[in-house]
């Protein structure tokens, strides 16, 4: 053995991948294992060429965080070395992956919104063609259809992950003339430039419009006013993913738990009150 283990990873820097790997260094204390971080950026053919590198190292073991890779390459990769995936489900791969529910996200942050009265609700998109980002906006869509609320176009705007997304979100409503009342974020990156575009305009948070993010960075609690957001478990994704690629290495064998989003009620939403 060469007591390494590969990390296959996207976006360093972003809290929602830095916390995975975090968890997984934590995972890993005390092992006797040393990972090996390498980025896909999300590149198909980048992330491929990364775990090929990594297993040029002869590593013990691999997490695969995110990325595009394919089912049928995974699968690959599994039957040449144990293999964990996080933040994906793959077919093939079944026990062998943890992720979290993320139409679940976008569901519990408009149900949220409905709940406090609102109904013309912002939706800021993320990433084109990620997946968590489909998978949030048909939460969004279905809280919507529970509460027996026709989706409007005018208010998706597609973005990405990121607070320059929130800035422009918010300034393209603003300067259409496009009424809205609330938002959900993409994550709390695009909660925080949402928060900031509406701050120059002079616009109250949530005296006239509320905000919900997702991820509950750090940074969140502590935004004026403090953001309401839905925290991602993405700490003990990784945690657990990688004692479950120790288990699967001494074993042949692993469990993996089912890990839920939480809302975290804070102060960047308020009811609506038609005022």
């Amino acid at each position: 053995r060469s007591m390494t283990l590969g990390i296959l990873t996207q976006n360093m820097g972003g809290h929602f991948y830095d916390s995975i790997a975090q968890g997984a260094i934590e995972g890993l204390a005390d092992s006797g294992y040393t990972p090996l971080f390498v980025d896909g950026g999300w590149q198909h053919t980048r992330e491929v060429a990364s775990i090929e590198a990594l297993l040029s190292r002869k590593v013990d073991g691999l997490l695969v965080v995110g990325g595009r890779i394919g089912a049928s390459t995974l699968v690959k990769y599994k039957n040449q070395l144990p293999l964990i995936v996080i933040a994906r489900d793959i077919q093939g791969l079944e026990g062998q992956c943890i992720s979290v529910n993320n139409k679940q996200i976008g569901y519990l942050s408009t149900k949220y919104l409905l709940e406090e009265q609102h109904s013309r609700i912002a939706f800021i998109h993320g990433k084109e063609n990620h997946p968590d980002a489909q998978d949030r906006f048909a939460g969004y869509l279905q809280a919507l259809r529970e509460a027996g609320i026709s989706q409007s176009e005018e208010l998706v705007y597609h973005g990405d992950f990121s607070g320059q997304a929130g800035l422009k979100a918010v300034n393209h409503l603003l300067d259409q003339g496009i009424y809205f009342s609330s938002i959900v974020a993409a994550n709390d990156m695009v909660a925080f430039g949402s928060r900031l575009a509406l701050y120059r305009r002079g616009i109250r948070v949530p005296e006239d419009i509320s905000i919900i993010g997702c991820d509950d960075q750090e940074e969140a609690a502590l935004m004026p006013p403090p953001l309401t957001t839905v925290r991602q478990p993405s700490y003990e994704m990784g945690v657990a993913a990688a004692k479950a690629l120790l288990s699967l290495i001494t074993t042949k064998e692993c469990e993996l738990p089912k890990l839920e989003p939480a809302l975290q009620i804070r102060e960047s939403v308020s009811q609506f009150t038609g005022s």
